[in-house]
């Protein structure tokens, strides 16, 4: 009897043990998940990797991908780009400096200075107000990020 007791017990044990076990790939208790640990775990590293925001990066370059680059650094977050002439308006040029400045995905994270210059008798001159389009190529470059960042969640496409 004292046999029977135990093995009652240990079998009761092992069944437990099954059952937690099963349990836990029931996406419940987040089992069912490892795709998207998987893809945080992998943004994280490439984050780590470049030293800034990875998504942020990888927009700046795709939002400004038809200007010349002068000077990409992941590892300092800075993308200048060259001089990029308007094709519709020769006497229009403009020039990108993009800094990311921080690993997460916010607005706060990133800076863009835009530069345009106008050739007025032969000379390049500076246009002295580009806030307002300094913050149009930022909000280019974060609606990008998050585009980026749901078309890598799974069940978004």
């Amino acid at each position: 009897m004292g046999i029977s007791k135990v093995l009652r017990a240990g079998a009761g044990a092992v069944v437990t043990g099954l059952v937690v076990l099963s349990l836990g790939g029931c996406s419940w208790f987040g089992g069912g998940r490892s795709d998207v640990i998987k893809e945080r775990t992998l943004a994280a590293e490439t984050i780590s990797k470049i030293g800034v925001n990875a998504y942020l990066w990888q927009a700046s370059l795709q939002t400004l991908d038809f200007m010349p680059m002068a000077s990409a650094d992941a590892q300092g977050g800075v993308i200048i780009t060259d001089w990029y002439v308007n094709p519709s308006d020769q006497s229009e040029r403009g020039k990108v400096t993009v800094y990311i400045l921080d690993k997460g995905l916010r607005a706060d994270a990133l800076k863009v200075n835009v530069f345009k210059q106008h050739l007025r008798g032969g000379q390049w001159v500076d246009d002295t107000d580009m806030v307002q389009a300094s913050k149009d190529v930022a909000d280019a470059i974060l609606l990008q990020a998050r585009r980026i960042r749901l078309s890598q969640v799974p069940g978004s496409n």
